[in-house]
């Protein structure tokens, strides 16, 4: 009698309860297939490669092999769907007239991979929207203002000739082949340490960063397989996942690394307040970011500094020390291109003892070679946003309001539509004459449009001085047992290294 009792009192909250998971089931289905219709609805004017019912085109966007998205360029003019699971589609383009109505807008930000990214470096200029992007934006942005750079010359021409001095102990005096994209990702982070931050690491002889360098690697990583994992989309599924539990654990280490530069700062500025009772004139980006928060935490917080940093910190060595090493390997692949740049490096700088702002602007036929390069393997292959309004492309096609929209650079920059012979090294596409006639959306390594990279002048800088001080200490050509293949992240790597056969030169 009592057991019936016990059953009657419990099963019927039971049984509601399982009725009303059912319901918010059933309503989650039925949400999720409507979502699906109207993303067919939507995309149904640009024809798609085929695509797994489940999967979408998950196997073709996560392999290593670019050749893939090249295939598709050719094959479906301007743009196509991209599906990633049954419910997440984006839109890719690669058209320059569709570039240009696309950049041409102040849509925000895409929440794919933007949003992923958040946890790792906080809301800084990558992420931010608005008006608060554009105040972060006219604060920084005269941190990399040309006089300022002209400063930077001979800093990154002292972390370059370490590098080289550690290539030279290693190759003695015989010819060695070397991993190359170690040593250069070290040295850019030297070069962002003691450039935007005034900071000596000496992370090029000691081990101090190497953490650092790991962790910012393997995240990149998980973050790019997470944007085509349709699962993990999902924050909660994906902070539950060995994937999201590694990430967290990686994010620590990253904030560890940036937290201390921060305070050391602090302390520093705190001590010079203490000896003069007077605030010197900002010397660098972190000076900047500090003053600004000193003069109001509400509008420049601890979180808005953090983010500042970790994204200049991460993004400014990563891109830099990926372009370097896809223009060694381009130049290492075209022996007469990396000869006739030594040519005209070595008449410039003589022997390169001594480096200077002027003598860089006047090396044109290494400057084609640099565009060659950001145009044959740009480092980040692709930009988002989600449309703010309805976006109407020159065709005529039009997309909805919330549609995320991927810029592919690689596949504009591949676009056998607007370059000949698109995977041939040919810098002399950039000659002025030939400049001149392309259309002007064609080429964008570093966007377009009120988002453009702010660090654009410094990457070019820096590219200058390092090729020239390489080139004119070490001859470069490609191990060709070790074939090149990408690696699956944000910014664009090699997945095995960079691995070259370095000659060094006489009389350096």
């Amino acid at each position: 009698m009592e057991a019936s009792w016990l059953e009657s009192r419990w099963a019927r909250p039971l049984y509601l309860a399982f009725v009303f998971g059912l319901a918010l089931g059933l309503l989650q289905v039925i949400k999720l297939y409507l979502r699906r219709q109207r993303l067919r609805r939507d995309l149904r004017p640009f024809p798609a490669p085929p695509a797994h019912w489940f999967l979408g085109h998950r196997k073709l966007l996560q392999e290593d092999k670019m050749e893939k998205l090249e295939e598709i360029v050719e094959k479906y003019p301007c743009a196509f769907p991209c599906w990633v699971g049954p419910f997440q589609a984006f839109l890719f383009i690669y058209d320059p007239d569709y570039a240009k109505a696309f950049l041409n807008r102040e849509d925000p930000k895409s929440q794919y991979p933007y949003k992923f990214m958040t946890p790792c470096l906080g809301k800084g200029l990558l992420n931010l929207n608005g008006p608060k992007w554009f105040q972060h934006r006219r604060l920084l942005t005269p941190v990399l203002h040309c006089d300022i750079l002209k400063t930077y010359v001979k800093v990154m021409a002292h972390s370059v000739s370490t590098m080289l001095d550690k290539w030279e102990k290693i190759c003695g005096t015989q010819d060695a082949t070397m991993e190359v994209f170690e040593h250069i990702n070290l040295m850019a982070l030297d070069i962002i340490m003691r450039c935007v931050f005034s900071k000596e690491t000496n992370c090029q002889i000691n081990s101090t960063y190497d953490p650092y360098i790991k962790a910012s690697s393997e995240i990149g990583e998980i973050i790019f397989y997470r944007l085509y994992n349709f699962w993990h989309l999902h924050d909660i599924i994906f902070k539950f996942s060995p994937e999201g539990h590694r990430f967290q654990e990686l994010s620590k280490v990253l904030h560890q690394f940036t937290e201390k530069v921060i305070q050391d700062r602090k302390k520093s500025l705190e001590a010079g307040m203490q000896q003069d009772n007077t605030r010197k004139k900002p010397q660098d980006l972190l000076d900047i970011v500090l003053c600004a928060q000193a003069e109001s935490e509400d509008s420049f917080s601890d979180a808005d500094v953090q983010a500042e940093v970790s994204t200049f910190m991460l993004l400014g060595h990563d891109a830099s020390a990926a372009s370097l090493s896809w223009l060694l390997y381009c130049l290492a692949l075209s022996p007469e291109h990396q000869e006739r740049c030594r040519e005209e490096i070595r008449s410039i700088l003589k022997d390169g003892s001594s480096v200077s702002w002027d003598q860089l602007d006047e090396m044109p036929y290494t400057t084609m070679c640099i565009k060659e390069m950001f145009r044959l393997i740009p480092p980040v292959p692709s930009i988002s946003r989600e449309l703010s309004k309805p976006l109407t492309f020159p065709d005529g096609r039009l997309l909805p309001a919330g549609m995320t929209v991927v810029l592919s650079i690689w596949g504009l920059h591949h676009n056998p539509a607007f370059w000949k012979s698109p995977k041939v090294f040919d810098p002399l596409r950039f000659t002025k004459e030939n400049s001149d006639q392309r259309h002007p959306y064609a080429y964008l390594p570093f966007s377009a449009g009120p988002r453009h990279c702010v660090g654009q002048q410094f990457a070019m800088l820096e590219l200058k001085v390092a090729i020239a001080l390489i080139l004119l200490r070490f001859q470069v050509a490609p191990d060709l047992t070790r074939p090149l293949s990408f690696s699956n992240h944000i910014i664009l790597k090699p997945k095995h290294g960079i691995h070259l056969h370095l000659k060094k030169l006489p009389g350096c």
